[in-house]
């Protein structure tokens, strides 16, 4: 702090005829450096050290018959629009998660469903049916992810066949469904 106000009191000036103030030298890379200097301020009213006020920083070099200087340094601030963009993306993405986690959830259930119905030994085929409703439950979650974007068309189409196609793996397992082709080879041999 006390380097701070060395460099300020040594390489600010003020030109009492123009009213501005001229950094020089080691200001602009303190300036750059941690992003403090953003926007200057000046005033010559004000006759204290320094001091620190909700976040702004007030540096003054007092001499004798001279003019005062007011350096407010304000903290960086968001634009409104980037502001309003940053609370549109955190809705968005905390409503397209709880879409991606029912789908995921709903899946999980099916598939979970499906492996200890193959590993049954004793299974009927009326035990699927229960194994369908979770099916459409997921395909009708997936769906919805699709619908509002929060997955794309082509990943919801393909994670619908990927329980399709274990669901069929089930069925084929137990002897419940069988292929066209393994029933044409069954009807010509017989």
């Amino acid at each position: 702090m006390a380097t701070l106000v060395q460099c300020l009191s040594s390489c600010a000036t003020l030109n009492p005829k123009f009213k501005s103030l001229s950094l020089n030298g080691a200001s602009s890379s303190l300036s750059t450096r941690r992003g403090v200097c953003s926007s200057l301020s000046f005033s010559q009213s004000v006759s204290q050290c320094v001091a620190f006020s909700s976040g702004n920083m007030w540096v003054e070099k007092n001499k004798p018959a001279r003019q005062s200087i007011v350096c407010e340094a304000a903290p960086t601030k968001k634009a409104d629009s980037a502001a309003k963009r940053a609370r549109q993306a955190e809705k968005r993405r905390v409503y397209n998660k709880s879409k991606k986690s029912e789908a995921r959830t709903r899946m999980k259930k099916v598939l979970e469903a499906l492996d200890g119905l193959k590993k049954k030994a004793d299974a009927v085929p009326d035990e699927i049916v229960t194994v369908e409703k979770l099916i459409g439950e997921a395909y009708s979650a997936i769906d919805k992810a699709v619908k509002v974007r929060a997955l794309h068309k082509n990943t919801g189409a393909r994670r619908k066949s990927r329980l399709a196609r274990r669901k069929k793996a089930v069925e084929i397992h137990h002897g419940w469904y069988v292929p066209a082709a393994a029933a044409e080879a069954v009807t010509m041999a017989a």
